[in-house]
């Protein structure tokens, strides 16, 4: 799963919503950290729950961290889609949230060389899941990611990249890994062969 900024491809575990028995849940002012304003929160028992759905689109966008060749025939990748993502929030009786889930979906979606006007098409959908060992506190976050994303050559037809699998993130790094992460290996490990099939197709 393509997250340059933090790369990965979950258990969801199970959160109970058992309402105490005659808890009252926070008021929305109180909880911690508040969610952005473009949430809908409402009361389940003594806690709350939060969910928002978001439409962006990305056009010709550069990722500085994708660099094809080198010296004068260098160029960045660009990306381009547009994303669906259904966003959801968990806050304990206390107010402090204790988890946070993005269900992503990409559509329309392809990297680019303006330089050539060539393109390589991808697919993708993730979920993005975080728990907070410390309620409220987003420095203890545990992150699961697991999904697919697949790249194709759409003259050769051919996949010229593929991420799939699971992986997690612990506040101090990669704590487990499952699958095949072409992010991790280029990122974390600085192999950068797994882009030399989509800067083949894009030069």
């Amino acid at each position: 799963m393509f997250r340059i900024n933090k790369p990965a491809l979950i258990a969801v575990a199970a959160i109970s919503l058992v309402p105490a028995a005659s808890a009252a849940p926070p008021a929305l002012g109180d909880l911690n950290p508040p969610p952005p304003d473009f949430y809908t929160c409402k009361p389940v028992g003594a806690r709350t729950i939060c969910t928002a759905t978001i439409h962006e689109s990305k056009v010709a966008e550069p990722q500085t961290e994708l660099i094809c060749g080198e010296g004068a025939s260098a160029f960045t990748i660009y990306d381009n889609g547009d994303v669906e993502s259904r966003l959801t929030r968990r806050y304990n009786a206390d107010g402090n949230l204790t988890s946070r889930v993005e269900h992503e979906v990409w559509t329309n979606s392809f990297w680019s060389n303006p330089l050539t006007g060539k393109v390589v098409t991808y697919t993708q959908r993730g979920t993005f899941f975080d728990e907070l060992t410390v309620p409220g506190d987003f420095d203890s976050v545990v992150e699961t990611i697991v999904g697919e994303n697949v790249y194709t050559d759409p003259t050769t037809h051919k996949k010229v990249l593929r991420g799939v699998g699971r992986v997690v993130w612990g506040p101090d790094g990669l704590l487990a890994e499952s699958g095949k992460h072409w992010d991790i290996d280029m990122v974390v490990f600085g192999d950068t062969s797994a882009l030399d099939g989509v800067c083949a197709a894009l030069s």
